[in-house]
């Protein structure tokens, strides 16, 4: 158990960590913000993109070869990360980062459900929820604290050290489990969906520096979503698809899909902007910025205790759509935050913001994994995962770009020399080393792109919440599914993981 959570905990950290060392690598690396954008998103976005194959491969060959492989690539690029100098580097190595978590992660809640007896195994299975929820907020509390002494290099050695740990345990303490009469990898399926994943993301980031209406972003967007469509209709012709598009005909599976994925699009693109803020604009010290965000982690952690009773009293529609709501509420509070508010108004978006979070992960979760049968569960698990690192990397690269763009449009330096006001152009990092009046702008700039981009985070919590009211206006059919339940604390975690 414990080697399992300490692997999960370390590809889970890697998620957020970055992002409380991002003024500091944009410094040291001169990296531009769209770089900024690419070295935090290329880790989820291999990640969410290798997630249903991975796992795949982990149950057809064995889940402990899968740990020990998935952590051998992961522990290796963090210690090549440790040596590069430049973003474009550093960006590959962090898709190389998240090969590894796509094999680490599955393999250690299927190494738990393959191999714990059945009495054991709800508390094993609560365990790991613990941890893939308290993992991202230990990890930006670890990295704020390196910040304090050493650089943005230390970020990997942890991870270096964390792996080479796991992996020994894993050697040492962890049995092979695996599911030989597994159907075979659907191979093309999941090259369409990885194509067309990463053609869309990549446009989406790119569109700032190229412009929107440049053909290069209008047609990466468009190759990527006819990608997807043809992965769709690829998906629909084969008897084993890698992902059934049926099972979107089931409103509670559709609805939280959606929910999860809309959720992690903002709570990630909320903290990739965050962070530069804290630090570049209220000028608060990595460490401080990551204690920052205890008021939402503690709003999390209680709402999300005390969801199951509030499903039970009130239905699974209420509590899920409120918690939506409150999530576009707080994004709405934080886009009005500037250079001078204090702390106070900081924190009246965070709780709202956690306890949001809180309401609607169980139901959402609860969801997916109820509306299917015992069959399908590792499908279902498989797509509560993909959905959240999808909407992470989609949500750091819409709501990085909205910012990226808003930033280079409202930062009007024509009187300075072209370099200067190309390198405070690329990113608030640089303006900032320029200082003067230019570090002034520049933040003004930020804050005008940060709102912008907060405000997209609202809209979309928004849009989840109506969707959610809309496709459980009207109970399930009995044909589908049962509505989920979710009646205590145990199984709340359980349905989570």
């Amino acid at each position: 158990m414990v080697v399992t959570c300490l692997g999960l905990g370390t590809v889970v950290a890697a998620m957020a960590s970055l992002n409380v060392a991002l003024p500091d690598l944009a410094r040291d690396t001169h990296a531009t913000q769209t770089d900024l954008s690419w070295i935090v998103d290329a880790y989820s976005l291999v990640f969410a993109s290798l997630l249903l194959p991975a796992g795949a491969l982990g149950d057809r060959f064995g889940r402990r070869r899968a740990l020990l492989v998935g952590l051998a690539i992961f522990g290796g690029a963090s210690a090549a990360a440790v040596f590069t100098t430049d973003p474009s580097a550093l960006i590959a190595v962090r898709g190389l980062l998240g090969v590894g978590a796509a094999l680490v992660m599955p393999a250690t809640l299927s190494t738990i459900t393959g191999t714990f007896p059945r009495a054991q195994r709800a508390r094993a299975v609560s365990v790991w929820a613990t941890v893939a929820g308290a993992a991202g907020l230990l990890g930006i509390l670890a990295t704020g604290a390196l910040l304090e002494q050493w650089s943005w290099r230390s970020v990997f050695l942890l991870n270096v050290a964390l792996a080479l740990v796991a992996f020994m345990g894993t050697l040492w303490q962890v049995p092979e489990s695996a599911e030989p009469e597994q159907p075979r990898l659907d191979v093309t399926g999941a090259i369409l969906a990885v194509v067309g994943l990463v053609a869309l993301v990549y446009s989406v980031i790119e569109a700032p520096t190229r412009g929107w209406d440049d053909p290069a972003t209008l047609g990466g967007i468009g190759l990527g979503l006819i990608v997807l469509v043809g992965f769709v209709l690829f998906e629909l012709r084969r008897q084993q698809p890698l992902l059934d598009p049926r099972l979107f005909k089931n409103r509670h599976f559709a609805a939280g899909s959606l929910s999860i994925m809309l959720q992690f699009f903002v709570f990630f693109g909320f903290i990739f902007v965050m962070m530069q803020y804290l630090q570049l604009v209220r000028r608060d010290s990595a460490l401080m910025a990551a204690v920052t965000m205890l008021p939402m982690a503690l709003a999390m952690g209680s709402f999300s205790r005390l969801t199951p009773r509030l499903v039970t009293r009130f239905g699974l529609r209420g509590p899920w759509t409120v918690g939506l709501v409150a999530v576009a509420v707080a994004m709405g509070i934080l886009s009005r935050v500037d250079a001078a508010s204090s702390y106070w108004l900081i924190a009246a978006g965070l709780v709202p913001l956690g306890a949001g979070m809180g309401l609607a992960m169980t139901p959402a979760t609860a969801a997916i994994t109820d509306a299917l049968p015992r069959s399908l569960q590792s499908v279902g698990s498989a797509m509560n995962d993909l959905s959240r690192e999808l909407g992470g990397a989609l949500g750091i690269a819409i709501l990085g770009s909205l910012l990226s763009a808003s930033y280079r449009s409202h930062l009007h330096l024509a009187h300075l020399p072209a370099p200067v006001s190309e390198a405070a152009h690329s990113s608030l990092a640089a303006a900032h080393a320029i200082g003067g009046p230019v570090a002034e702008q520049a933040r003004s700039a930020f804050l005008d792109g940060m709102q912008f981009a907060l405000l997209g985070g609202a809209a979309a919590a928004a849009l989840a919440a109506v969707a959610v009211a809309v496709l459980l206006r009207s109970p399930q059919r009995a044909s589908n599914a049962t509505a989920p339940t979710v009646t205590t604390h145990e199984s709340a975690d359980h349905v989570h993981a």
